[in-house]
């Protein structure tokens, strides 16, 4: 009998280019996301060590910390802000990286743009210089934050050397009350495990009541899993992740997406049941009419 496998496991092992020791893996990258605020000096690294893009193909930019909200936001005020804006669009044109500028129609929140444009798919693994890349997760993608160090190092390789970390599963059965939306039950979660409590693990969340939430929830709902100390959060992908994906800009058409749907079936299940020993939180949402966006009934027991 094979080892049961969750979700995380799936796209974890799928993804290994080789072990690199008994607890690191060398994980090969699909998306590499880039922004203004961590890539300067991984640009800068390249060039001293004469190195180019990897994968330019499967390397994005767009221009997102530093963009004003004033109605000229090609001013800049702020020097340090202006010179990282500069830099980014220098080391694109350098390096063959598309970039979506602050004019371009693509611009937009670096965890955003990805599945607006169809850029961020089940099954892949998706990294940014930045720890909410957990965002992707929403779409049954494992995506995490890395390091600017890691980011020369996966511009440079499309690879980057990890160390697994370990599984739990979040399970909210019921109906969230009236009012009640992702921000509320990642709060919920956070204060049943604490602000660390998933330090060192990929959250899986399952249940009625996350299937039911919409993709813009579930992308709140793993952005804000960082705030527990999880290096990744994930729900599986169902009708309603590729209702959302289907005819998006980069999303594959024809047979290309026909054969990406057969594909998905592999990430969209997992073995939980038999998975006893990974740690496991079970939430329950009540539907009281007196329920609270702070007081619904939670049930909370890590399983040994």
């Amino acid at each position: 009998m094979t080892r049961p496998r969750t979700l995380f496991d799936k796209i974890w092992d799928a993804h290994i280019v080789c072990e690199l020791n008994e607890t690191t893996s060398l994980l090969y990258v699909d998306l590499h996301l880039v922004h203004e605020v961590t890539s300067p000096q991984a640009f800068e690294g390249l060039r001293l060590a004469s190195r180019t893009v990897r994968r330019p193909d499967l390397t994005f930019a767009t221009v997102d910390h530093n963009v004003p909200t004033t109605p000229n936001p090609w001013i800049i005020d702020d020097a340090i802000a202006r010179r990282q804006v500069e830099a980014l669009r220098r080391n694109c044109a350098d390096f063959g990286i598309p970039l979506f500028d602050i004019a371009a129609p693509e611009q937009g929140i670096v965890h955003v743009i990805g599945p607006e444009l169809g850029l961020t798919l089940p099954g892949a693994t998706i990294v940014c210089g930045d720890s909410h890349t957990s965002t992707h997760g929403a779409f049954g993608a494992l995506a995490f934050g890395i390091g600017t160090s890691e980011v020369e190092h996966v511009l440079a390789t499309q690879c980057l050397p990890q160390r697994k970390p370990a599984n739990m599963r979040v399970r909210v059965r019921g109906t969230l009350p009236r009012g009640v939306g992702a921000k509320d039950l990642a709060l919920g979660v956070i204060g049943q495990i604490g602000a660390d409590g998933a330090a060192g693990h990929v959250l899986e969340y399952t249940g009625e009541a996350i299937a039911a939430l919409s993709m813009e929830a579930r992308m709140t709902l793993c952005n804000m899993s960082i705030e527990a100390g999880s290096r990744a959060a994930m729900v599986a992908p169902d009708a309603t992740t590729f209702a959302y994906v289907e005819g998006r800009r980069f999303a594959p058409k024809g047979e290309a997406w026909r054969r990406a749907m057969d594909r998905c079936a592999r990430w969209s299940t997992w073995d939980w049941k038999r998975a006893s020993r990974w740690k496991t939180w079970r939430l329950i949402a009540s539907s009281s009419a007196r329920a609270r966006m702070r007081a619904w009934k939670i049930c909370a027991r890590p399983r040994a």
